[in-house]
């Protein structure tokens, strides 16, 4: 996953946490999202997300990736599936310097102001701008969790993602599992993955 995912990632592990008055960040009900990928790594290509709320899954596929990945919140972990491979890469979470720090898991201590309500993909949502240490920028979310719009980063890290098309409905778990056959593979502790952003600090 090293053209538009790493970037995603970014841009939902710098969503704003904890706060008297803050947006619901992950969604609250089965969703599929389309998105276009506008800036940064991957700019002009396509993602997509879904989310199985009862497992507390989040499935990204990324145009042109050799695979797809789950992230589990419930496990603490990202599935990364290399088709070709037919392995599947095992990434715990902060797995030491430059490992993974899970999206739905955002920095505690970032600073967010509410912004302006806007439309995309046929959908309201509130704009929320963070800050956290150097990294900054925004994103539109609906009331219900599903974000539609996020700018910002870090640096280099820096990207941004626009919804095209959201679709509201059951997901099937079975996509959110490894296929069956596949060869199981775990990053060493310490090692990290590559492509992944760092943990918040």
């Amino acid at each position: 996953m090293r053209r538009a995912a790493p970037v995603l990632l970014l841009l939902l592990a710098a969503l704003p946490a904890a706060a008297q008055d803050r947006p619901v960040f992950t969604p609250t009900r089965d969703v599929a999202v389309t998105y276009r990928v506008t800036a940064g790594q991957g700019a002009g290509h396509s993602l997509r997300m879904a989310w199985l709320v009862a497992e507390r899954k989040l499935r990204v596929d990324a145009e042109g990736a050799p695979g797809w990945s789950v992230i589990d919140q419930r496990a603490q972990r990202m599935l990364v599936v290399m088709e070709q491979q037919r392995a599947v890469l095992e990434v715990p979470a902060n797995t030491g310097p430059g490992g993974l720090s899970l999206p739905t898991e955002p920095p505690a201590g970032a600073r967010f102001t509410k912004g302006a309500a806007a439309t995309v993909a046929g959908l309201r949502c509130t704009t929320w701008h963070y800050e956290d240490g150097d990294k900054k920028g925004e994103t539109c979310l609906t009331a219900d969790g599903v974000m539609l719009r996020s700018s910002g980063g870090q640096g280099s890290r820096s990207g941004a993602v626009e919804a095209t098309t959201v679709a509201y409905g059951p997901q099937d778990p079975a996509r959110f599992r490894p296929p069956a056959g596949f060869r199981s593979m775990q990053v060493p502790p310490g090692l990290g993955f590559p492509g992944a952003p760092p943990a918040p600090r």
